[in-house]
């Protein structure tokens, strides 16, 4: 007579392949955890000038300029102050409020690119809204999304490219 251990797996035994899969993956989330993040910006807090004067009000100081013929290191602080700016008075813009914004802030349009504000399939809107600024060989990057705003820069991904997939065209 068999016993029941001889004619079935027992619920304890676990094939060489389910042991190496589950290492693959374990490997696969403790390395993820030592990933590098993405360069973010704080959102800066402007300089308040105290005043002894009590019916004075508080200004900021030192806001940050645009640097004109200047890098996008050295745009970037403005970059971030202009969307910042537009982030605190509408929530979720939309691309072109945001490069109209950039352009009346004095940045270059034909440099800009900017992605979608509605998805392909179901026309909803889109989760982030990523836009940039070319200067020479090194890009501004934006991007506004339910998490906040972010920024960065880095190199183009094409010539006079610094987004990756679908842009909008700027024809406004």
């Amino acid at each position: 007579m068999k016993s029941m251990r001889d004619s079935s797996p027992s619920f304890f035994s676990v094939s060489r392949s389910a042991i190496a899969a589950s290492t693959v993956l374990a490997l696969v989330f403790a390395l993820s955890a030592c990933a590098p993040e993405r360069d973010e910006v704080p959102m800066p807090v402007p300089e308040i000038v105290q005043s002894s004067d009590p019916s004075a009000s508080p200004t900021p100081q030192n806001d940050p300029e645009l640097v004109a013929g200047g890098t996008a290191e050295q745009n970037r602080a403005y970059f971030d102050f202009v969307n910042q700016a537009l982030l605190s008075k509408k929530h979720n813009p939309v691309g072109k409020e945001i490069i109209d914004n950039l352009v009346s802030a004095g940045f270059d349009k034909s440099k800009m690119e900017v992605t979608p504000d509605k998805t392909e399939v179901f026309r909803i809107n889109a989760d982030a809204i990523e836009f940039s600024i070319l200067f020479d060989d090194t890009c501004l990057i934006g991007e506004v999304s339910a998490q906040g705003y972010r920024s960065i820069i880095g190199p183009p991904v094409d010539t006079n490219k610094c987004l990756v997939g679908k842009t909008r065209p700027i024809n406004w």
